[in-house]
């Protein structure tokens, strides 16, 4: 263990690195499940108000990239105030938007400040915590979103008591003003070229070439992993409608297994940093492709649980997984860029995910559909035990 090693404390940056998260996550969780309904409101039907939802992932998609090169730019403290910022400004332009295309424009730019914040908030940990603690820290940080998105949707059900659908937006703009507000005491970090001016950066192209084999192997089994995650959400509520559950008692089963999902990150960052990345994202994948592969055979409210909080349990022991391995092979010089590149490829597996579910559904059944999510992860699992080096604490590629 290394002087500096012995020496880090997670309480020295836990205010600064992980309170801005949950705040964040906590907003983006107050106005997710309003931004339908507004779209109705402002005389969207139901399939261009499902659209609009969409919005915010592929804002976040397509500003991965630029978010690279703001972080390298402008540094993370000031990345990260700069995305509470333009998410501030955002969420007020969907409270008094005139009209559907305005509206969609505020969902889009919320997107893309969820872009610039996450890859910021990686890139700090990445460099501030010593390599043997960071799947702790970020499983941690990858936990402490998930929660905060778990409550928001709460205290924003509380705030619309009073003031209709807007009290959602207030409880997002409140929550992020204070993660801006946290932020701006994050310590500036040492970088080996790009925001401290010392040397150039590298361009994104020559990132994309330099590491192509890892982007084509690890790369794509991010990917995979990312399209079983965002299915997960969809697929609970249809199997639980096509059986006839009562919206009670569906959005309960997922509750149940949302509040799993977030019990477990931590124990699973320890695991990850003691005896390797593959020892916990191997089985997330197994755990995930294993209960969606029997979800089509769940007959009742008491199988579909067991089977979601399964899911919940998969999903939970690899929070922080992606952004571990995003961390561990991205360079010392470029990182900012690397990242960037790395969350295009799980951003892109977000959407594919779903696109994939309901192709097949429309072709086929909603089981085969699941099925298939399912096989994603067998897939999953096996790209990243092929790839993924088998020792704690690997060195950047």
């Amino acid at each position: 263990m290394s002087q500096d090693d012995a020496a880090f404390s997670f309480k020295k940056i836990a205010l600064p690195a992980f309170g801005p998260s949950l705040l964040f996550g906590l907003g983006e969780g107050a106005i997710l499940p309003v931004i339908a309904l507004s779209a109705r409101d402002l005389g969207a039907s139901v399939a261009v108000a499902a659209l609009v939802v969409t919005l915010i992932g592929i804002g976040s998609l397509l500003s991965n990239i630029p978010a690279s090169i703001i972080t390298d730019k402008y540094g993370e403290r000031w990345a990260i105030v700069g995305a509470a910022g333009l998410s501030v400004i955002a969420m007020l332009l969907c409270l008094s938007a005139p009209n559907l295309v305005v509206y969609g424009l505020g969902i889009l730019l919320i997107g893309a400040a969820s872009a610039v914040f996450n890859l910021a908030r990686q890139k700090y940990l990445t460099e501030a915590v010593p390599v043997r603690f960071r799947a702790r820290a970020l499983s941690t940080l990858g936990g402490v979103m998930r929660i905060g998105v778990f409550i928001g949707p709460f205290l924003g059900a509380l705030a619309i008591n009073f003031l209709q659908l807007s009290g959602a937006y207030w409880v997002g703009v409140g929550a992020v003003v204070l993660a801006g507000l946290i932020a701006l005491s994050m310590p500036d970090l040492v970088h080996p070229g790009g925001a401290d001016g010392s040397a150039p950066s590298p361009k994104v192209a020559s990132i994309i070439t330099s590491y192509r084999k890892i982007f084509l192997t690890v790369g794509i089994g991010v990917l995979l992993v990312s399209a079983v995650r965002s299915s997960r959400q969809v697929v609970i509520p249809l199997w639980a409608e096509g059986m006839g559950l009562d919206a009670t008692t569906t959005s309960l089963i997922y509750g149940l297994s949302g509040a799993v999902d977030m019990l477990v990150f931590y124990p699973a960052g320890k695991l990850m940093d003691r005896k390797g990345r593959a020892w916990v994202a191997v089985p997330s994948m197994l755990i995930m492709a294993g209960s969606l592969l029997a979800m089509p055979f769940t007959g009742g409210a008491a199988s579909l649980l067991l089977v979601s909080l399964l899911i919940g349990f998969g999903n939970g022991i690899g929070a922080g997984m992606v952004m571990t391995l995003g961390a561990d092979y991205s360079p010392d010089s470029g990182r900012a860029q690397f990242l960037g590149i790395w969350r295009f490829l799980s951003d892109l597996g977000s959407f594919s995910g779903p696109a994939l579910l309901s192709a097949i559904t429309a072709l086929a059944t909603l089981g085969l559909g699941i099925a298939a999510t399912g096989v994603l992860g067998l897939a999953a699992a096996a790209v990243l035990w092929y790839w993924i080096p088998r020792s704690a604490n690997p060195e950047p590629a």
